[in-house]
């Protein structure tokens, strides 16, 4: 059995082995501070590791340690890490620039050619892990007055600023009277801040315009005929207009297309059924006044050897058409012969 003796004297020793001791200064914990900080604790005393501000504690918001009887801090795995800032957006006509979005990292902005910068440069990440200041605005630069053409007007421009012309805004170039436009007849205004190269307006001259042969031209009563005038044509009877009714005077000082009359065509074949414009008809009751010049027909023909019919055309130019070799004209009186149109296709 233990006498008190030895508990007393034990006890006695054990207080005087650990009389005297101090907590050392703590260790340094990165973006942390520490509370109070002093070069040594009395056993008892406590501390408190809180973060800096822009840093939060992982797992926690603070670390309270007491220092013990054996003068050894407990051990500590503290660590304070830097707020993230949210997204910082998507910058219309330009860019956002950024290595990490931790605080107190900083984001810069610049704007697409064309655009010029409306708000700070560059935004930080706060304490409180918001971006401050907010995203600025690209907006379009402003252009020059537009050109004055001297052979030309500019009406209006198609404007997004109001008054003010800007980056991509264009103007249209409208000539003056009997002018032709050589070049792009709208303008923009480009990357370098300036309108593109105004078109040129020349003044178009058209000589009159010919009479065909066999037909007739009008045109305005004029004694000089300028660009875009206009002429109609028309031809007599039994002969048709090769080429457009109307033609115009074109920028190049021409008339858009030059028309004559064509002779219209006598048929030497008096009986036959043709196809004409997808339908079968009566030669010679449909064109029984003549085959007007590009009308076109089929006509049909036998094959012996296969007993079927087959077409082949025939088409009135300038008063000629060439009638299919195979093509045979029967007399009225064979009647007892078939005629190639009822006879079944090939």
């Amino acid at each position: 059995m233990i006498s008190w003796v030895l508990i007393f004297f034990s006890s006695f020793l054990w207080h005087v082995a650990i009389a005297g001791r101090t907590c050392p200064r703590p260790e340094e914990v990165p973006f942390a501070i520490v509370l109070p900080l002093k070069s040594f604790y009395d056993p008892g005393e406590q501390i408190t590791y809180t973060c800096q501000p822009g840093y939060v504690a992982r797992g926690g918001v603070m670390r309270r340690f007491t220092c013990p009887l054996t003068g050894m801090w407990p051990v500590n795995t503290l660590k304070c890490l830097p707020r993230v800032c949210p997204f910082a957006g998507i910058l219309e006509n330009g860019a956002v620039r950024y290595t990490t979005f931790e605080y107190p990292n900083t984001i810069s902005f610049t704007c697409n050619t064309g655009f010029q910068l409306n708000g700070t440069k560059s935004a930080k990440c706060t304490e409180e892990g918001r971006w401050n200041p907010g995203l600025p605005v690209c907006a379009r630069e402003s252009v020059g007055p537009l050109p004055v053409p001297k052979t030309g007007t500019i009406p209006k421009a198609n404007s997004s600023g109001g008054n003010n012309s800007l980056y991509r805004d264009t103007a249209v170039f409208a000539c003056l009277p009997h002018h032709a436009i050589f070049g792009n007849d709208t303008i923009s205004c480009t990357e370098l801040i300036d309108w593109t190269q105004l078109p040129e307006g020349r003044e178009v001259k058209c000589p009159f315009p010919s009479r065909p042969d066999n037909g007739f031209v009008n045109y305005p009563a004029k004694q000089v005929l300028y660009y875009k005038d206009k002429a109609t044509y028309g031809c007599h009877d039994t002969f048709a207009l090769d080429g457009p009714e109307e033609v115009e005077c074109s920028k190049l000082g021409t008339w858009s297309a030059q028309p004559s009359c064509k002779a219209s065509c006598k048929l030497s074949v008096k009986k036959a059924t043709v196809l004409f414009q997808g339908e079968r008809v009566k030669l010679q009751e449909r064109f029984k006044n003549g085959m007007l010049h590009g009308e076109k027909v089929s006509f049909f023909c036998k094959n012996k050897e296969k007993k079927c019919s087959y077409t082949e055309d025939a088409q009135c130019i300038d008063g000629t058409i060439e009638i299919p070799k195979c093509f045979k004209e029967h007399s009225s009186l064979a009647f007892w012969k078939t005629d190639a149109s009822d006879v079944k296709p090939c």
